[in-house]
């Protein structure tokens, strides 16, 4: 017994759009997730990251918004309320010298410690940020242009080893010995060592940044998209701004936030060596250096500022870290 010529054509007609079916793309059953998406939800399950990211945008914050909310002045001088401890000196020392005038207690010119700790974290973060910016700038644009360009690869190089080979606190040293005057000549006292000190710290601080950039370069200039784009004709510049700075984002933003620890130690450094801002403008490491010789009467004004910036450039550092792992892909993949 046959099948009917009508049974034919409906088998026919079953294979057919079985065919079509298996030609037909398939529609994604959810949309694709972004890159930043997964960046994200990786950083977010680095616990000491977000930790660090927390405090780094409170301090920020803090030293922002403080002069608001706390109104004293951090240079005013008030005799009569010199050598106040803290408040919570009270609980184990009942005759301390203490108020709520003054919550963390004064220095021994009777300058508001709270109000030091705000005006000097302005100070430091202010440098931190303006030479993490520059030195960024510097290192990427050497690391692109020494992997990209071959020709002057070897120049930049050893460019990069000479000024990794230099002794950088004497260096820092002789610079602000050697500028220092002419800059607050110009620029006054506050405004040209924040200049100087800017400066000096950017232009010796960019050859990590050099080294991790040039290595990308070299790898990714390589692959197919960047070959493609240079056999259609493509100038090196739109190649460097299109291809190569959006990939290299990674290692940029990574040894921007270890950048930023760096300026906030080497200010700190500076001001405790009594080279950097002058005497009367508060910044942490002046604040430390002026609490040296008194450290063994009120420990909490070394305490303090060591603290800050103690706590801030570890935040600094395990906020690098969680960026590193998240802006990873193959570590972001597991």
């Amino acid at each position: 017994m046959t099948d009917s010529p009508q049974d034919d054509v409906i088998l026919a007609e079953a294979e057919n759009a079985a065919a079509l079916g298996a030609l037909r793309d398939k529609v994604p059953s959810a949309p694709p997730r972004s890159k930043w998406r997964d960046v994200w939800e990786q950083f977010r399950k680095h616990k000491g990251a977000m930790i660090g990211a927390f405090f780094l945008i409170f301090i920020t914050l803090g030293v922002l918004a403080g002069p608001w909310l706390w109104t004293l002045d951090p240079q005013k001088l008030d005799i009569r309320a010199k050598d106040m401890r803290p408040i919570y000196t009270a609980i184990w020392d009942s005759a301390a010298k203490t108020g709520w005038a003054h919550p963390l207690g004064t220095d021994q010119l009777g300058r508001d410690n709270l109000a030091q700790l705000i005006a000097g974290g302005r100070a430091s973060m202010a440098v931190g940020w303006a030479a993490m910016v520059l030195s960024l700038v510097i290192g990427t644009g050497v690391g692109v242009i020494s992997g990209f360009f071959k020709k002057l690869d070897g120049p930049l190089m050893r460019l990069t080893d000479l000024f990794l080979s230099l002794p950088i606190l004497p260096l820092l040293l002789v610079a602000v010995t050697l500028f220092r005057q002419p800059l607050r000549a110009n620029f006054g006292p506050e405004g040209g060592m924040f200049i100087l000190i800017v400066t000096v710290v950017g232009i010796t601080s960019w050859m990590p940044t050099a080294r991790i950039v040039r290595g990308d370069v070299l790898a990714i200039k390589e692959r197919e998209f960047v070959l493609a784009a240079r056999s259609i004709g493509t100038q090196p510049f739109k190649i460097i701004t299109r291809h190569l700075l959006p990939n290299v984002l990674s290692p940029i933003m990574v040894s921007a936030t270890l950048g930023l620890a760096t300026a906030i130690i080497t200010e700190s450094a500076l001001s405790f060596l009594g080279v950097g801002f002058p005497s009367d403008f508060p910044t942490w490491g002046k604040m430390l250096a002026d609490a040296v010789a008194r450290m063994e009467d009120f420990p909490e004004r070394v305490m303090l500022p060591g603290i800050a910036i103690s706590l801030t450039v570890l935040g600094v550092n395990y906020l690098g870290d969680g960026l590193r792992d998240a802006l990873d892909p193959r570590i972001r993949g597991r």
